[in-house]
């Protein structure tokens, strides 16, 4: 039952991670795709603060906003933006779902509040896992099964947990540090196998991780053979197809090993030989090259779905939900790519330990679906939100153009039903924008870098600004996109353009059209199912 979990629509996120040894300038990275139907994207933000002695912080569950209790505040607290941290502490996660009967409904702290919290009062990733795990044996825990990516300048980190079902206060996990010099990535599906109990610097785990799984009857070899994902989230199908696939296309995207020899794990074979943890990148990876990877739809690969007839006549790279599906009696599947329709939001945090925390650390956000978002720049220090990324805005049942969230679903509803008619003017527009924002930021860089030790509130304001204004920015150009293709594809013709403009015919009309009607591998399928229904008859 563990991909029943996995996959519905609140849980089925993505995660990359990369070592700075493995990284093109030295960053640590991991990304985040947040996808959930009904959840709109926007950027929450805790200011640092200082608590009084015996101040309570109320707990409401993450997702469904239900009141779970109260816990004492930290007497000090950071500046969180997000999914990062004041100190260049960066966290996110997927959801594996594993054993239903450990879900503990009387846990107080949900993977939600553990993130945010854990970001309030962590300096470093190893603080973030102290406090996350203490957390839980402390006052219990809420969710079911998940994977966290916690990160720093110096080290990435994937933690997994599951509780304990009410039976025993807390939860059982493992966290491993991923090297320096290597990749790694989880989607919905437990990751970690056998680790060295032995190894204290790069491993930590719970006291009773093995112990707890032998009372439950989940593992009865030897210590040195128990197996976290093999106990606590079994593999199955939906677990490794619709999950550890989108795992499989990162590695094969930018991994050393060849990746056909994991390709029947990746297809959902669960007898198969599974993928490791991490490996080392074929190349050093890049910011830009961790936003392509979160583009991704398995484009070139055996799992490719833009060539058969589910795509439409325009190669749409997306399917419908459910799933899964039945004809006929029979039970049949969609792909589950990394980039998705339901994303809330997606980022890339980039974090670097040569510069001063309040410019290294920069979360590269965006709202919808990764392959249609422009990242902008969002530092870890800036003390406002931008407007377009604010709550208040991003109402999940109400449109509002303020907001960044509804202005990219705007675009991105009227490109996936004519997607290759499209999807070149919009990788023009998104390109010009990020290539923009990568200059500039290492301007603003220099700028603020100049003045961080003589005036670090004005280094702050600086990067605060250009925060807000790359947003800002945005979503003035996107949503004039928007508009611009509402009038070129009207009626699924395609308007003249010239250097950018649509052209007027003489009269003041439109100028001249074109007709693509369908590709011509569509209307053979057209003409496959048809037959003479729709031949023209021959003139005698």
């Amino acid at each position: 039952m563990a991909f029943m979990l996995c996959c519905t629509a609140s849980e089925a996120c993505t995660n990359f991670l990369v070592g700075k040894k493995a990284s093109a300038d030295g960053s640590v990275f991991i990304s985040y795709s947040a996808d959930s139907y009904g959840m709109s994207g926007f950027i929450a933000h805790f200011p640092a603060a200082m608590h009084p002695e015996g101040t309570m912080r109320d707990i409401y569950n993450w997702d469904s906003g239900d009141y779970l209790g109260q816990i004492p505040e930290a007497g000090v607290t950071y500046n969180v933006l997000g999914n990062i941290n004041e100190y260049q502490v960066a966290i996110a996660e997927t959801t594996f779902g594993g054993r239903e009967e450990l879900v503990d409904t009387t846990g107080l702290i949900d993977y939600g509040n553990l993130i945010y919290i854990a970001l309030q009062r962590s300096r470093t990733a190893r603080e973030a896992i102290d406090v996350m795990t203490s957390l839980v044996a402390q006052y219990g825990y809420y969710s079911s099964g998940e994977s966290f990516s916690i990160a720093d300048p110096n080290e990435a980190w994937i933690l997994e947990m599951i509780g304990k079902g009410g039976k025993e206060k807390g939860a059982v996990w493992v966290a491993i540090r991923i090297p320096d010099d290597c990749i790694s990535a989880h989607a919905n599906q437990a990751r970690i196998r056998k680790f060295d109990m032995n190894d204290k610097e790069n491993v930590r785990y719970s006291k009773d991780v093995i112990k707890f799984a032998r009372k439950m009857g989940y593992f009865n070899g030897k210590d040195e053979d128990f197996d976290f994902a093999a106990a606590y989230c079994p593999a199955d199908f939906g677990g490794l197809r619709y999950c550890d696939a989108r795992v499989w296309s990162f590695f094969n995207m930018f991994g050393q090993e060849d990746m056909s020899k994991y390709l029947a794990w990746a297809s959902g074979d669960a007898t198969a030989e599974p993928m490791p943890l991490y490996m080392k990148p074929k190349a050093p990876v890049s910011l830009q090259d961790m936003q392509r990877g979160m583009r991704d739809h398995y484009e070139g690969t055996p799992f490719d779905v833009t060539g058969d007839l589910g795509a439409g006549p325009y190669c749409m790279p997306y399917r419908p939900s459910p799933l899964s599906f039945k004809v006929d009696g029979k039970e049949y599947f969609n792909e589950r790519p990394i980039s998705t329709f339901q994303t809330a939001f997606t980022f890339v945090a980039q974090l670097r330990s040569w510069l001063p925390n309040a410019i290294g650390g920069v979360m590269w956000f965006g709202t919808d679906d990764a392959n249609m978002v422009v990242f902008t720049p969002v530092y870890c220090c800036a003390t406002r939100v931008p407007d377009c990324y604010k709550e208040e805005y991003a109402d999940p049942v109400e449109f509002s153009w303020k907001s960044s969230f509804w202005v990219f679903n705007w675009v991105s509803n009227m490109i996936y039903p004519k997607y290759s008619m499209v999807i070149d003017d919009m990788r023009s527009v998104q390109g010009t924008l990020e290539e923009r924002y990568h200059a500039q930021s290492r301007e603003i860089e220099e700028e603020a870098l100049a003045v961080i030790n003589s005036s670090p509130r004005y280094a702050v304001e600086i990067l605060t600004d250009f925060t807000c204004n790359s947003a800002e920015e945005t979503l003035k150009e996107w949503k004039a996109f928007g508009e611009k293709v509402i009038v070129k594809y009207n009626d699924l013709v395609v308007k003249e353009e010239k250097n950018g403009k649509l052209q007027r015919g003489k009269t003041g009309l439109g100028g001249r059209i074109t007709r693509p009607g369908y590709p011509q591998e569509y209307l053979k399928h057209i003409v496959e199912q048809t037959g003479n229904k729709y031949l023209v008859p021959q003139s005698k």
